[in-house]
């Protein structure tokens, strides 16, 4: 599927801004279907987008339980196992696994230690913060139902192409509001790695060598970033556009002069799986398209 970005340049003394969004339903998951069974017939998916990997390995009718950041429309109908990133064991118990998958953020530990007592096989898979990751995750699970043609198939479809370096400079803002939390991407954010692979330069990272540093109108001014990039949850939890220009910086930048914004669902924004090579142009499209 394609994105269709739809731009309204509006004076910025107006906060009636169409962001353009890239959201789950604008990316189709890929499926592959090799034909091999798995090795586990009920499968829970606890780690960060493992629900959305077994899925795209050809397996989405065995699983019987996912994390709340597999949010795909793919994958509405699978029950989901947690509420506020905390695991429920009973909810878990109740749907008869025999596999789980859980990555270093599966909590609380309590939780895990009495999956472990259960005798269900309890699989850690690795986390995702960089195009590299990609993988490298998706083997961990493959390997573990014992599908390597499935895995061949799927690694396939992880396409790296070849973008023209942009000369827009782009910032990713991660924006908690209602935690006041405000925080500018750096170096190993994951957002570094996305913009790099679609040829924008990404200011947070050329200055600031860890993944998220404090947001300072000082540090913002001097970026000068084009191009604002936000998840659409950080957009609406300080208030929207309007919001956004009110907190320190912003609206002294180029983007927050020209209201140069885009925001990218939660779920898919970091979460490196399947779709994330469909991603990529799409990201770069609407950048390209607010800048002009």
């Amino acid at each position: 599927m394609c994105l269709v970005v739809a731009l309204t340049l509006i004076p910025t003394t107006s906060f009636a801004v169409s962001v353009p969004n890239i959201g789950p339903a604008q990316i189709a998951l890929p499926i592959v279907h090799s034909g091999e069974l798995p090795a586990y017939k009920r499968i829970v998916a606890l780690g960060n987008g493992a629900a959305e990997i077994v899925a795209a390995l050809g397996y989405k009718s065995n699983l019987v339980g996912r994390d709340i950041a597999s949010t795909m429309p793919e994958l509405a109908s699978i029950p989901l196992d947690t509420a506020g990133h905390q695991l429920s064991v009973e909810k878990v118990l109740s749907q008869n696994p025999d596999i789980i998958f859980i990555d270093n953020n599966t909590s609380p530990q309590s939780a895990l230690d009495v999956l472990k007592k259960s005798k269900i096989k309890i699989v850690s898979i690795p986390s995702a913060y960089a195009l590299s990751d990609i993988l490298p995750k998706e083997k961990a699970i493959a390997d573990a139902l014992k599908v390597p043609k499935a895995y061949s198939l799927l690694a396939a479809k992880l396409t790296q192409s070849k973008y023209a370096k942009l000369a827009t400079k782009v910032a990713f803002l991660y924006l908690r509001g209602t935690a006041s939390i405000y925080l500018i991407g750096g170096v190993g954010s994951g957002a570094d790695s996305l913009f790099s692979a679609i040829g924008a330069q990404d200011v947070g990272a050329a200055n600031f060598k860890t993944p998220f540093s404090d947001l300072s109108a000082e540090a913002l001014i001097k970026m000068k970033p084009d191009v604002i990039v936000l998840m659409t949850k950080g957009l609406a939890s300080v208030g929207g556009v309007k919001g956004l220009l009110q907190l320190p910086g912003v609206a002294q930048t180029p983007a927050g002069q020209h209201q140069r914004f885009v925001t990218i669902d939660d779920s898919l924004f970091l979460s490196f799986g399947p779709r994330t090579s469909a991603l990529e142009p799409l990201l770069r499209k609407a950048i390209i398209s607010v800048s002009k």
